[in-house]
């Protein structure tokens, strides 16, 4: 009994090798904290004021990539000090894992940050892995480093303090020694600790402990921060360099001298008094409809819905609206549908959200119309970040930002929602409800969630279950009766008579069902179409059309006569640009024309198919065409536009 009672002690406690290690990397984060402090005085003119309003959710923000930054660097040193194993009590033992501590923390901690102080005041950019990819290849670096070292010399000393407090607390956290000898009882309980640690280091390196959620990104940063530049205060390396592991080393594609390429293609925009706006100021209202493929669609493809489609109501609002018939995605994946949409930025090889590039100065629709009074907005049914949207949003000027937490504070209803989130018909209703309480003129968007796998219903719609001859046919069914319920309700409401709607998908669907469809063509194809409900709109094309030409031709519809920066072009007012929409598939580029389809892997061409070619079986390469050159000129135009704009974080507008 007393040495049960002596190991309950809270001395004893506070020297169990769990705890030891605990507060040791409690430690890390006490001095990661101080380089925080040190780089928002020493780069304070570009940061800006911190508000007391804002400093609650920057610290939590700071807390949670600092997670990532200590358990990442610090993962070796966590796994030894909790191994199920009874010589972790050895004097060699403990003095190893003192020596892997110090030295990882006081490189990838105290040096690498404090390094980051100086280089942002120069750069405006965090360290990543491509400037050290830089400093490797760079035969001076010896000499530029001692040059900052003198020029810089108190941030050496308070390098020099830091690791001097660091080993000296370290020593003082003492480890006591194990009072437990019974094999039976310790393997198992030292083994149930390393399991806890496993599940919580692989939680903190994520971000987030639920598995649908995304690992935090670069982006996630401005989640937390009011500004662009602030988010590089809640960011902390080693998080930076970890996570630009193989997106840093970001290679610019050059063809072209500038004056050719920018003959070729700019994405820069100067709307003229030639420009006609024919609907006026109005609401925008933007539906991004997950997995909506253009064969669900029996108005835009008869052929292959003869027995009638998955969209009717969508169908009757298209002949109704301005259709574009052959319209394209400029991404695979949700999270690159956004930059194509909102920012008329596209996606290729690595969604351009997942880019350390990405964190910059963005001035897509929602800022542009922001400028012009517009209150933004953006529904989501899933939780807060869950998806890195709402990081996404807010450096592109979304002020207003609504999840499945605000939902659940009217109606806190479990069966309303599945894995994702909010079924697609409440959260609808609950959108329109929303914007009914907001101030006209508004910019929205929304991001729908129930036809994504697993493709389940509510008891009420189950109905809908088995119709179709693919898995999601009926989730595309419930979606689109979702539309149109949402649609009854807003009609009653006084925003909605003054309102442009737009429908794209965010990709193709992942569950294809014809074989024209399943080529890397048709598994681009998607609905996109625009609608008012006062008849100002209306209309169809079969142009080539893709994601990023929906931000210029919103803007040349309400009458914009700024200049602006997008990578797609406006479909009414600038028919001189080349008509084309470009993606990604399977790491290979593609372009596609009203004539052809070229792929190309961004030196050479691979592939040629004539645009009525839909099952792509005939590779004309071979076919010495100048038209067929002309496509491939501008696809590498465009290629190097995005490159070298991407490389240098340049998504502003230049003066004509």
């Amino acid at each position: 009994m007393v040495q049960i009672k002596n190991t309950l002690t809270m001395k004893t406690i506070l020297k169990h090798d769990f705890v030891v290690m605990i507060l040791r990397l409690l430690l890390v984060y006490a001095v990661l904290m101080v380089t925080h402090v040190v780089f928002y005085f020493y780069n304070k003119g570009v940061l800006g004021e911190i508000t007391g309003a804002e400093l609650g959710k920057l610290l939590y923000g700071l807390f949670k990539f600092d997670t990532i930054s200590v358990f990442y660097l610090n993962c070796v040193f966590i796994v030894l000090s909790v191994i199920p194993f009874k010589f972790r009590w050895k004097d060699w033992y403990q003095k190893m894992l003192f020596w892997i501590y110090a030295v990882t923390n006081t490189l990838g901690i105290i040096v690498l940050n404090l390094a980051d102080v100086v280089y942002f005041h120069y750069a405006f950019k965090r360290l990543t892995l491509e400037e050290l990819h830089f400093f490797r290849e760079d035969d001076n670096n010896g000499a530029l480093i001692f040059d900052f070292m003198l020029e810089n010399w108190y941030l050496v000393i308070v390098g020099l303090l830091l690791v001097a407090f660091m080993v000296f607390v370290y020593k003082k956290i003492r480890l006591g020694k194990s009072t437990e000898s019974r094999p039976m009882v310790y393997y198992p309980v030292n083994s149930l600790l390393l399991c806890v640690t496993v599940f919580l280091w692989v939680g903190g390196v994520r971000g987030s402990f639920v598995a649908k959620s995304r690992p935090y990104t670069m982006t996630n940063a401005a989640y937390y921060a009011k500004s662009a530049a602030k988010t590089s205060l809640i960011l902390s390396n080693p998080f930076c360099v970890i996570r630009t592991a193989g997106v840093s080393d970001f290679k610019v594609l050059r063809f072209f001298d500038d004056e050719e390429a920018e003959g070729l293609f700019t994405p820069y925009h100067y709307p003229d008094s030639t420009y006609n706006s024919c609907i006026g100021k109005k609401n925008v209202v933007v539906f991004v409809l997950e997995g909506f493929s253009r064969e669900h669609s029996q108005h835009l493809m008869p052929h292959l819905n003869k027995d009638g489609g998955y969209t009717p109501f969508l169908d009757s609002l298209m002949q109704e609206g301005y259709a574009f018939r052959n319209a394209f995605a400029n991404g695979m994946k949700s999270i690159e549908a956004l930059p194509s949409v909102i920012s008329s930025i596209p996606s290729y090889t690595t969604a351009f959200p997942l880019l350390p590039q990405s964190v910059a100065k963005l001035e897509g629709l929602p800022y542009m119309l922001g400028e012009k009074g517009y209150s933004t907005h953006f529904f989501c049914g899933s939780y807060g970040n869950q998806m890195g949207f709402e990081s996404y949003c807010r450096l592109n000027g979304i002020e207003h930002f609504y999840d499945r937490s605000h939902f659940e504070k009217e109606n806190n209803d479990p069966a309303m929602a599945n894995i994702w989130g909010v079924w697609d018909m409440p959260w609808l209703q609950y959108m329109a409800r929303q914007l009914d309480t907001i101030k006209t003129p508004f910019y929205a968007t929304v991001f729908t969630l129930t036809s994504h796998h697993p493709y389940d219903l509510p008891k009420e719609y189950e109905y809908l279950l088995g119709k179709g001859t693919s898995p999601m046919h009926h989730g595309v069914l419930y979606t689109d009766l979702s539309i149109r319920k949402f649609f009854e309700t807003a009609s009653t409401m006084d925003w909605y008579e003054n309102t442009l709607f737009v429908f794209t998908a965010d990709h193709a669907s992942t569950k294809m069902a014809h074989k024209e469809t399943m080529t890397t063509k048709g598994n681009t194809e998607i609905v996109l179409f625009m609608y008012t409900p006062d008849g100002s709109l209306k209309g169809a094309t079969d142009e080539v059309v893709q994601q990023l030409d929906i931000m210029p031709t919103v803007l040349g519809l309400l009458g914009n006569k700024q200049p602006y920066f997008a990578f797609g072009r406006d479909v009414f007012n600038e028919k001189d640009r080349f008509q084309m929409a470009t993606n990604c598939v399977h790491q290979v580029y593609q372009c596609i024309t009203d004539s052809y389809t070229l792929c190309s892997d961004g030196e050479k061409t691979l592939h040629v198919y004539a645009a009525d070619d839909t099952l792509q079986k005939h590779d004309i390469i071979n076919d010495v065409n100048p038209d067929i050159l002309d496509v491939e000129r501008h696809l590498r135009a465009i290629l190097q536009s995005y490159t070298k704009h991407v490389h240098d974080k340049d998504f502003i507008v230049q003066p004509k």
